[in-house]
């Protein structure tokens, strides 16, 4: 399942709950979809965050470390 066809069934499953509510097996779904969103969200971040780099003031450009 790809990230777009993933957030179009996270917002399925949002209306049908709004509008009648959802079933044990529905719900487990779309806990499992947004733990998947959420980690492919940290995942992204993480990456561009590794890639940057920051220019001091006195000119020297530095890598975005780690922080532990």
């Amino acid at each position: 399942m790809t990230m777009d066809e993933t957030i179009k069934r996270i917002n399925e499953l949002y209306h049908k709950s709004q509008a009648e509510g959802l079933t044990d097996e529905e719900k487990s779904e779309q806990k499992e979809l947004r733990q998947k969103y959420i980690e492919s969200v940290r995942g992204n971040l993480r990456g561009q965050l590794e890639n940057m780099s920051i220019q001091r003031p006195d000119g020297t450009i530095e890598k975005v470390k780690k922080v532990k």
